[in-house]
């Protein structure tokens, strides 16, 4: 398991036997979760965007490496199933406009492109740093998923690099009943999300 990810587990004094695999493979993947859920659910997910928003005098943004007045993109959204209107996971991002390869920058502001699939497509290299990882209550985000706001989130808030600069900061969450199983057919929990 990679490094970072024990670390955060263990500060959180998370068990790594409480995890599912399927839970442990999206804490650690350094792929794009988006094709790991579209295995799992058997149909393509769909960004639907809750706020999206230019930040142009943003406060800095340390793990950014953005200065102050820097312009940053915040970002929050759903990755959805495209047919059962399911969904799967919720995630926010601060984007370092400045760092970020044009095409990508284009396709965040002008598609519905989950970000792992824009960087796919231009082929942009990229490295995830994990940064945090845990469990949360679910507060407001429990109506995403149908569940109350003390039920448990896991989350994840990782550091994308590409080209040598940070360019990215995402956190993103899901809750704790998801992904039991290897198949959404299979996994109870979602039923009735």
């Amino acid at each position: 398991m990679r490094f970072d990810l024990q670390n955060c587990l263990r500060r959180h004094g998370i068990e790594l036997g409480a995890l599912s695999p399927l839970q442990q493979i999206l804490l650690t993947t350094d792929g794009t979760v988006t094709e790991i859920l579209e295995a799992y659910a058997g149909e393509a997910m769909r960004v639907v965007k809750l706020e999206q928003a230019t930040l142009d005098d943003a406060q800095p943004v340390p793990w950014l490496d953005a200065a102050h007045g820097g312009e940053i993109l915040k970002r929050h959204i759903l990755l959805q199933g495209a047919a059962s209107r399911r969904n799967f996971l919720y995630a926010e991002s601060r984007i370092a406009v400045a760092h970020l390869d044009e095409r990508v920058r284009r396709g965040l502001l002008d598609s519905a492109k989950p970000i792992g699939l824009l960087l796919l497509e231009f082929r942009v290299e990229t490295f995830k740093e994990i940064l945090d990882c845990g469990r949360r209550p679910a507060g407001t985000l429990a109506r995403h998923f149908a569940i109350v706001p003390d039920s448990r989130l896991v989350f994840r808030t990782y550091r994308m690099i590409s080209g040598g600069r940070p360019v990215m900061l995402i956190t993103e969450m899901f809750p704790d009943r998801y992904f039991h199983a290897w198949s959404a057919a299979e996994d109870g929990a979602l039923s009735g999300g």
